[in-house]
């Protein structure tokens, strides 16, 4: 398969072209589809260029189109203009492939988007992919996106999560009027995995009732079956929180399909190169260190322990706290003893074959190095992020006698 990509070096353009390349490249091997060739046009291709791609492609991505710019007239010349140029040169080779049009919800001009020349000019190129259907037979796929986020989005441009993340990322201030304005998000991937499913002719489609989307399998539109909505000062207060994670550790609740866990992969992405990398608090004394790694709001903490060669750590039981232990590096052995019986339990662990270790509620517990040269690397998971108010730790050593 062919594809045309119009808008190449857009912020759509960019991350679909990746997921074309890699599918092309044969680095995702489940998308089902086979990509032969990408036309990646763009403002430096020429004309010849758009020629021949119209000729030969067998499906075509429009994703070209204006968004600030500063003559309002540009808004028609832009989004209309160059998709009667498309069409037309479709129409000249005879090539009735699938066309997908990339329009916004602000096509719909009504509400806070009636009369702005760039919901008109929208609004204009939908009906000119719905007459060139009706003209030729091609089938053509119409999206009304809302506003969208993800990665190498241009922050101060089209996007207000892009500039959030942008400068809350380097530092820089914020405005926000009115935190409770909602908005409707759609983020990359998920648009990008609608792309590839529009391929392979599996689009979701849709009508809208004003401005809200109404799923329909037999709707002129089609849609991302994925939207999120959030107000400014929700987006604004999970950007604050995910600044403070070198501080804090805490990674924040990001289930699969949350906003949350897009907003952070989003908000990483700006991150100046300075940031990329944080020093962790290491205590250290004459036994190794102990270094706390990630804290979460319910899932408690990792941390990394080194003991140096001989040493034993640990001698202490929990009511209630639990951990795991696993070996990484080294060569040592994990003793308990249920509290109030002289019943030893021993797990000998290496880094040569990496196991995982429960230490029991109610069981006095070590590690213990049985090197004599080399550091013992464990990295341990306890359910809960410590409290020195309830510290839930009791000394007793394992072997009492």
């Amino acid at each position: 398969m062919k594809i045309l990509v119009t808008g190449a070096k857009g912020f759509v353009g960019k991350n679909l072209c990746a997921r074309l390349r890699n599918i092309r490249d044969g680095k995702d091997r489940h998308s089902g589809i086979a990509v032969d060739e990408i036309f990646e046009y763009d403002l430096d291709s020429t004309p010849e260029d758009l020629d021949r791609y119209c000729r030969e492609a067998d499906f075509v991505f429009n994703l070209a189109g204006v968004n600030r710019p500063e003559n309002p007239d540009d808004f028609k010349k832009g989004n209309f203009g160059f998709a009667s140029e498309l069409l037309d040169t479709l129409r000249k080779h005879g090539n009735t492939c699938p066309v997908m049009l990339s329009s916004s919800i602000q096509a719909t001009l009504i509400g806070r988007y009636a009369g702005h020349p760039y919901g008109e000019s929208k609004k204009a190129g939908e009906e000119l992919f719905f007459d060139y259907a009706e003209t030729t037979g091609a089938k053509v796929l119409v999206y009304r996106f809302p506003n969208l986020f993800g990665k190498w989005c241009r922050p101060n441009y089209n996007s207000v999560v892009a500039t959030f993340c942008n400068n809350i990322a380097n530092d820089l201030p914020i405005q926000v009027n009115d935190p409770s304005v909602e908005l409707e998000l759609l983020y990359i991937d998920d648009l990008v995995d609608e792309m590839i499913l529009a391929l392979k002719g599996a689009e979701h489609h849709c009508e809208f009732d004003g401005i809200e989307t109404v799923f329909t399998a037999t709707g002129r539109y089609c849609c991302v079956p994925v939207t999120f909505h959030a107000t400014l000062g929700e987006i604004v207060d999970l950007l604050r929180q995910f600044s403070e994670l070198p501080k804090t550790l805490m990674i924040p609740e990001i289930p699969a399909d949350s906003f949350a866990k897009r907003l952070l992969s989003t908000y990483l992405s700006y991150l100046p190169a300075h940031k990329a990398i944080f020093d962790l608090k290491m205590n250290v004394d004459q036994r190794g260190s102990f270094t706390e790694l990630v804290h979460t709001p319910k899932c408690g903490q990792v941390s990394i322990n080194i003991s140096k060669p001989g040493i034993t750590k640990g001698e202490h039981w929990h009511d209630s706290k639990w951990e795991q232990f696993i070996v990484v590096k080294g060569h040592g052995l994990i003793q308990m003893r249920k509290e109030g019986t002289d019943e030893i339990l021993n797990f000998e662990v290496s880094g040569d074959k990496i196991r995982s270790v429960i230490m029991l509620p109610g069981y006095t517990h070590n590690i213990i190095n049985l090197s004599d040269t080399e550091d013992l690397v464990t990295v341990m998971y306890c359910n809960e992020i410590f409290d020195p108010e309830h510290p839930d730790t009791f000394f007793d050593p394992v072997n009492n006698k």
